[in-house]
């Protein structure tokens, strides 16, 4: 069993427990009241997004802030509102927002074909002159590239939602308006508006203060060629601002940082002192041992604690000041733990040289140790470079069983995405910890033959699976990481998690606590407006080029495992056309091998190879066949928002079999990297693959 099956077999056990005394609790699911939009009576909130639960406020950048009532939140089984407390410090809607919305009559699979709406998998059809569904920057009129879907894990038609995703993040600030038209039964049947959306579309009396912002709407609409009779609903919605996403993180790092004597991060150079730390284990390795590796060292590093209890421990969140961002209590601290391992080729020919160090991100609610997995020591040993790693606070090991209290009552969901923004700071630290002349470089353990096999001045990231995805918010706010390579990520939970057999163990506990299929789509998406501060659909916009304030800008390689079982394929897809990365095309190779009408589309072409910019690469073990004894390969994603599970789950067999990713990898990130063609024109394969499950 490899170490990722170990955790994944005590996260099981702890969540097994977990399961057995919550369906004690169970009871009748809470109906909630006292907010709804009348637009749809079937769910309070919906349709979702919508700036009806927000208020006017002029000191915001958006002149907004959201005003959800605890009362029309939805309830668990024990009748627990959730608590909009935190969620109503935001200025807008999350910059990954799905449209959540129930469509009476348009709840199967044969109304949303006669609908003709945009699907996943022909997204060209989102710019259609009569596309059923559209979104458009109300400023611009510009339609927002988009598809749908009906909510295939709701159970029954008469729970099902109409989801309208975006191809490609909104834009931070930007008012968004949404239209459905001439929407039709299973029959064809054209479904009537709802009466209260008639009574504006058709001009009757009565509608109060929302008749102003509809006419603004219809106004709007028929700018963009959007006619009034066709329609079926509209709405709009904000997108919250870049302070609101980014501002308590970006508060933690500046103060962080000059505690450090860092006072200009603008500069983007590594000044001031180094981050405190202390070595507390050494083990060498014969070649015999370990092929890769000469020497591991672990220990820990001291991080400013920015959450409410001594030493930032899991279930914690941020103390807030008087302007609503994070403050340290005086003295509050973390000691975050650290390894890192000198790959054996530290030495050739008898000589010692120094080299580039990248950190390393572990995967889902793992810990540093994953950086002590076979393919990372290869990873370090072929490409000369010093891997170290920390953990993913808020996403780590010992936040499990935080998790599944959260997931029991979604009230407290600001301790996770707190506690990551804390773990972003513990990898920056560790960053300038790596790259300052005063830092580990000078540690007597991480020299060889009398020689420091650490070079400071620069610091890379490498990260996989949940390393890859929250690597892609720690590459938007370093102020010393330029270049990240991020393998099999993506972006918005809200997204990811049902599309993903990793939610499996933990949907139960969210399913037995909210157990109502029809709220389970505004559920996750309300909790993606605290979770865009703690992963990186809040920051995708500023990974690469617009960087945030005191940050260079970034280069970014992406590797994506078609038909991953674990990180979605289409989560990836938007994450690359949201931080403008060019694709290597084929992308894959044989007639049906897609199922799209073209694949990778607005996704641009990637040049001519070697060059530096941001790309991205999708690796394919193979299509799926049957021999009998065991089917080898796996097909491609379903296009519904259910996770793949036949055949292999290709997720991690590309890094640990192909040395040919590796090399692009260290090639790309080290100092001066390239894009580099390790495919020779063809569909990148992993070439150590062996079709052995």
């Amino acid at each position: 069993m490899n170490r990722s099956s170990i955790i994944k077999t005590r996260q099981s056990v702890v969540l097994a427990g977990a399961a057995i005394a919550l369906l004690a609790l169970a009871a009748p699911a809470v109906s909630s009241a006292g907010q709804c939009d009348d637009f749809d009576k079937s769910v309070c909130l919906q349709p979702w997004p919508n700036n009806q639960f927000a208020k006017k406020d002029k000191s915001t950048p958006t002149g907004l802030r959201l005003n959800l009532l605890r009362s029309s939140m939805p309830a668990n089984t024990k009748g627990v509102h959730i608590d909009p407390t935190d969620i109503n410090r935001a200025d807008g809607f999350s910059p990954g927002s799905y449209v959540s919305v129930r469509v009476p009559g348009l709840d199967t699979p044969a109304a949303f074909s006669a609908s003709k709406l945009v699907p996943l998998t022909d997204m060209a059809k989102y710019a259609a002159k009569g596309a059923p569904a559209v979104i458009i920057d109300a400023a611009t009129g510009k339609r927002q590239l988009i598809w749908a879907e009906l909510d295939a894990q709701a159970g029954s038609a008469a729970n099902t939602n109409l989801l309208i995703r975006p191809g490609k993040n909104f834009l931070e600030g930007h008012r968004y308006i949404v239209a459905l038209r001439s929407l039709k039964s299973a029959t064809g049947r054209t479904l009537a508006a709802p009466a209260s959306f008639r009574a504006f579309r058709d001009k009757k009396s009565g509608g109060g203060a929302r008749r102003a912002v509809m006419e603004d709407i219809f106004k709007r609409l028929a700018k963009a060629k959007i006619a009034r009779k066709e329609l079926y609903l509209a709405w709009d919605f904000t997108v919250a601002s870049e302070k609101s996403l980014s501002g308590r993180m970006l508060k933690i790092r500046n103060d962080a940082f000059a505690k450090l004597g860092d006072r200009n991060l603008a500069d983007n150079k590594i000044v001031g002192s180094s981050p405190k730390w202390q070595i507390t284990e050494v083990v060498d390795y014969s070649e015999e041992s370990d092929a890769n590796r000469m020497r591991r060292i672990s220990g820990t590093f001291t991080v400013p604690c920015y959450l409410n209890a001594a030493g930032c421990p899991a279930g914690s969140h941020f103390k807030l000041g008087k302007d609503g961002l994070p403050v340290q209590t005086p003295g509050n601290t973390m000691e975050a733990r650290f390894l890192c391992n000198i790959p054996r080729s530290a030495r050739q020919n008898g000589i010692v040289k120094a080299m580039e160090p990248t950190m390393y991100g572990h995967g889902l609610l793992g810990d540093y140790g994953e950086a002590n997995s076979r393919n990372v020591r290869e990873f370090g040993f072929e490409n000369r470079m010093i891997v170290c790693a920390t953990d993913w606070s808020g996403m780590a090991e010992d936040d499990v069983g935080n998790a599944v209290k959260i997931l029991q009552d979604l009230s407290y969901m600001n301790e996770l995405a707190d506690r990551d923004q804390q773990g972003f700071l513990n990898f920056m630290y560790l960053g300038r910890l790596l790259a300052h002349s005063n830092g580990l470089t000078t540690a007597a353990d991480f020299k060889v033959d009398g020689v420091s096999t650490l070079k400071p001045g620069y610091v890379a990231y490498y990260g996989n699976s949940q390393g890859g995805i929250m690597g892609g918010a720690l590459t938007a706010l370093s102020p010393d990481v330029t270049r990240s390579v991020l393998y099999v990520p993506g972006i918005n939970y809200s997204t990811l998690l049902t599309r993903s057999v990793d939610f499996d163990d933990f949907a139960q506990f969210l399913y037995l606590s909210y157990p109502d299929t029809k709220i389970h789509p505004l559920l996750f998406s309300i909790i993606q407006l605290l979770w865009d501060r703690g992963e990186p659909n809040g920051y995708a916009q500023h990974m690469t080029t617009d960087p945030l304030p005191g940050t260079p800008a970034h280069k970014v390689l992406i590797e994506m495992s078609y038909g991953d079982h674990q990180v979605s394929n289409t989560a990836t897809e938007v994450e690359a056309r949201t931080i403008g990365a060019s694709i290597y095309r084929p992308i894959v190779g044989g007639v049906g091998r897609s199922p799209d009408v073209k694949p990778g589309y607005a996704i641009p072409t990637l040049g001519s190879l070697p060059r530096d910019g941001n790309a991205m690469f999708v690796w394919d073990i193979g299509p799926l066949r049957g021999d009998g004894v065991l089917e080898l390969g796996t097909p491609f994603s379903p296009i519904t928002n259910t996770p793949p599970r036949l055949g292999v789950d290709p997720h991690d067999l590309v890094i640990e079999s192909s040395a040919a990713i590796r090399a692009q990898i260290g090639a790309f990130i080290k100092k001066g990297g390239k894009i580099t063609g390790v495919c020779g024109g063809a569909p990148c394969r992993a070439a150590g693959w062996t079709g052995t499950p």
